[in-house]
């Protein structure tokens, strides 16, 4: 399969803070920087659609990029046959039980990769 069919896109950057205040000032500054609107959530603060605040230390030494595509789970099995590996204990289902996000084992330049299911 060819990456064309898959359609890779940036679907967002995530950013690693040590806790909510730090969170809440760092996505305050994008969003004053270039106007975006800030959308709090549970483990995240998002300025715009394309940068995401996480809360909490999580996954990536300095946070991760979010790669989107039309179908995880071809893009998980085109990943392994190119040798790269995917941590399936990260994947997200959706309803019917098609994977709808997973993170891979390596980082790239301090960041965590996961794929995210186009929507």
């Amino acid at each position: 399969m060819e990456n064309c069919d898959l359609r890779f896109e940036i679907a967002h950057i995530g950013i690693n803070c040590a806790d909510e205040a730090e969170a809440e000032s760092v996505a305050k500054l994008f969003c004053k920087l270039f106007g975006f609107e800030m959308k709090v959530g549970n483990s995240s603060i998002f300025a715009g659609e394309s940068i995401e605040v996480m809360k909490t230390k999580f996954l990536g030494q300095n946070g991760h990029i979010a790669i989107r595509t039309n179908d995880v789970e071809k893009a998980v099995e085109k990943l392994k046959v190119d040798g790269f590996e995917v941590n399936m204990d990260t994947a997200k289902l959706d309803a019917t039980g098609k994977i709808k996000s997973v993170y891979l084992y390596d980082e790239i330049g301090g960041f965590a990769i996961h794929l995210l299911a186009a929507k």
